[in-house]
């Protein structure tokens, strides 16, 4: 006899504020003795292997206007283009780097910050090299699920040209907007959650 087994229904999806800050970076949100400092506030120190950068944003709405209460998450490969993950199987990835990250927007202006290393290339599926690339996801009041997207280095302009997921989108103006702005060793990249300048958000 065939069991029933009363899959239960999904519950109804919510927003990821206006109360984030306060249980991932409570320390921003003037919540101390949690924690010494906001998880993720750190990537690097001392030892760290690999040239230091710095990567500043905003998330814009398609009003224009800079969301003030959003929240940053990043995932990136070390210098040698390693994962500090277990499922990284290729080597030992440099134990002085997180390679995450997370940071709130500032009340003031909008703006993230985060101080790293530019990443190494680290192979697609089928073997292939993607460009260095920082991975993000962002969550703000409004925004029902999280949002994925990527950041290439615009002085990587051959390995972005043959990158396996820039290749993929069709309409190629808009790989643009995965490429930040600015220059070595301070990097630019603002997400525009709509309008003209959208930036492409990746299904993950």
């Amino acid at each position: 006899m065939v069991q029933d087994l009363g899959y239960l229904k999904e519950t109804a999806s919510q927003t990821a504020g206006p109360y984030v800050h306060i249980g991932l970076t409570p320390n921003f949100g003037g919540i101390s003795g949690v924690f010494e400092s906001d998880l993720g506030s750190a990537m690097v120190n001392d030892e760290t292997l690999g040239p230091r950068i710095a990567v500043t944003g905003r998330v814009i709405d398609g009003a224009g206007a800079p969301l003030k209460d959003a929240l940053i998450e990043i995932w990136q490969a070390d210098a040698a283009g390693l994962y500090n993950s277990p499922s990284e199987t290729r080597g030992a990835a440099d134990p002085n780097f997180t390679g995450w990250g997370r940071s709130p927007t500032s009340a003031e202006d909008g703006t993230f910050v985060f101080e790293t290393i530019k990443p190494g290339r680290v192979p697609f599926k089928n073997g292939r090299l993607m460009a260095p690339h920082i991975s993000f996801w962002i969550v703000a009041r409004g925004i029902n699920i999280g949002l994925h997207t990527r950041m290439y280095f615009p002085d990587e302009a051959a390995a972005n040209a043959e990158d396996p997921l820039l290749q993929r989108i069709e309409h190629r103006h808009r790989a643009e907007t995965l490429v930040a702005g600015g220059q070595s060793p301070n990097y630019v990249f603002d997400i525009h959650l709509q309008g003209e300048k959208e930036t492409v958000f990746l299904d993950i």
